[in-house]
């Protein structure tokens, strides 16, 4: 977690396959600690074709039973269907916006919202951005998306700073977002 946290969390991130990978990841995760869901990365990344969003778009019902059986991630129907589903959600948006990274960002306005918060305990579990997020992913046919889902995502590939002010962090994240 301290690696994750030191290394990944909140960098602001363009590229389609890694964006992927983070939306299923968090939706995955709904209900457990993160930290499982990051034990879990290398399985899914096997399970998932290394989140290739093409590829998860064509499984099957031989996929869904396959990743059923697969102890190595989370093993919950829902969330399987829900991924596949995202893979062709995720390639019809980026048809229409040229990316899944034009697409998403333009909810920031293309920069990262800084935060400066004192506490963690400041940090809130959603915002109004990630509800119309939310909201636009459902009609796009995303499932477990809901706004605390989408926050977390945003705070993950940096569309929002939410390290706190006393992070060492915080800085190193505001300068990239410039």
């Amino acid at each position: 977690m301290l690696r994750y946290h030191d290394v990944e969390w909140g960098v602001p991130l363009h590229d389609d396959r890694r964006l992927f990978e983070f939306l299923v990841l968090e939706g995955a995760q709904a209900g457990l600690a993160w930290s499982t869901i990051l034990g879990k990365r290398p399985a899914y990344r096997r399970a998932f074709a290394r989140f290739d969003p093409r590829k998860v778009s064509v499984y099957g019902a031989a996929d869904v039973r396959r990743l059923l059986g697969d102890v190595g991630i989370v093993r919950n129907r829902a969330k399987i269907v829900a991924a596949i589903a995202n893979a062709r959600a995720f390639l019809d948006v980026r048809q229409a916006h040229g990316s899944f990274d034009a697409y998403l960002w333009r909810f920031v306005g293309g920069s990262p919202v800084q935060n400066a918060w004192r506490s963690r305990r400041h940090v809130p579990a959603e915002t109004e951005t990630a509800r119309a997020l939310s909201r636009d992913l459902k009609t796009r046919g995303f499932a477990f998306v809901g706004p605390t889902i989408c926050y977390a995502f945003m705070q993950a590939v940096g569309l929002v700073n939410d390290h706190t002010t006393d992070c060492f962090r915080w800085r190193e994240i505001a300068r990239l977002g410039r």
